[in-house]
């Protein structure tokens, strides 16, 4: 029998964190855009956390959504219905392309590849007159949900909110339904031991492309979301900002853990909202977060409170171990 406390906890849980903007001033700018890049990291963490591969294309299906929600926006007057099918097409399109190319090759060559395949779609934002060119789109028209006499738009950020809640609830239902299946246990094998994977029937390859690809549709909602929250898109959404933060928001906390990225995203973008030193020191911040996390830190925050707590809890009494040993 399914134990009743630990989901009404949950349930609790979310309903205080959705009023919480509101209790606190009308933060509602700020939880949206954690919500939507923390989604856009998710699709990160797949592949770094499960897969074992550090994706440096992942701003790539961020900006692909957020292009094709501001063009079939702007340029055939779509609605959100419409732009989210087409940036979800859109990362899968780039994603499947990409990982064609790129999935057989491993670790560093793989990471070099992606990170070429993002500077290569920088520079086609950039020049690419289809795409805005270095002005990118302006003037997205406000978010419009409505289907038939049900009346659904967003005109500012805390009309976006309950949306970026949603779609940040969907994609944590999303990833822990993934690493409870088969797809996600056959990438965890592919990602520890790929010579025991193969040895047991695994097509290792065909695994990998279908994580890869799986991955692209959160950070392209997320970007389709992002574009009507800035009413704008263009080239700075490869910027090496959102590259990073998005690796920063996985390690920070600790990989694979299903509240990770989005407790890491807020770390970050609450310092750079409320605990601001201007956009130079804030991007140190960054980086060292990043660094930290990586070298010091291999289980991110969360390793290192497991390894506090466990030094602070009182050693067992060697009776008791002796019994135990004798039972």
């Amino acid at each position: 029998m399914r134990s009743w406390p630990a989901p009404l906890a949950a349930l609790v849980a979310a309903i205080v964190i959705f009023l919480l903007p509101g209790w606190l001033g009308g933060l509602h700018g700020a939880f949206t855009v954690i919500a939507i890049l923390a989604v856009a990291a998710y699709g990160l963490d797949i592949v770094v956390s499960d897969l074992g591969e550090v994706s440096l294309a992942h701003t790539v299906f961020f900006a692909a959504g957020a292009y094709a929600t501001g063009l079939l926006a702007t340029r055939l007057g779509a609605g959100g219905w419409v732009t989210l099918a087409g940036a979800l097409l859109a990362g899968l399109l780039i994603a499947l392309a990409l990982g064609i190319v790129t999935l057989a090759l491993r670790e560093f060559v793989f990471s070099l590849v992606t990170y070429a395949a993002t500077v290569v779609a920088a520079a086609i934002a950039h020049n690419w007159n289809l795409l805005g060119g270095s002005d990118g789109v302006s003037g997205i028209p406000t978010l419009d949900l409505s289907a038939g006499p049900l009346r659904l738009t967003a005109v500012n950020d805390a009309q976006l909110w309950p949306l970026a809640f949603l779609l940040m609830l969907l994609t944590l239902y999303a990833v822990r339904q993934f690493r409870r299946s088969r797809l996600g246990a056959m990438a965890m094998m592919v990602h520890l031991n790929p010579r025991l994977a193969t040895m047991s029937g695994i097509d290792v390859r065909r695994v990998r492309l279908q994580v890869f690809v799986l991955s692209a549709p959160f950070s392209a909602a997320a970007g389709w979301l992002y574009a009507y929250q800035r009413a704008y898109v263009g080239p700075d959404l490869f910027e090496t900002y959102f590259l990073v933060l998005m690796l920063t928001a996985v390690v920070l906390v600790g990989r694979r853990r299903l509240f990770g990225p989005l407790l890491g995203t807020a770390l970050v973008i609450g310092q750079e909202r409320f605990l601001s030193f201007g956009g130079d020191i804030n991007a140190i911040i960054l980086g060292g977060a990043l660094v930290v996390a990586l070298a010091l830190l291999p289980g991110g925050l969360d390793g290192l409170l497991r390894r506090v707590l466990a030094r602070r809890a009182p050693p067992i009494p060697l009776s008791e171990t002796r019994t135990a040993t004798q039972s």
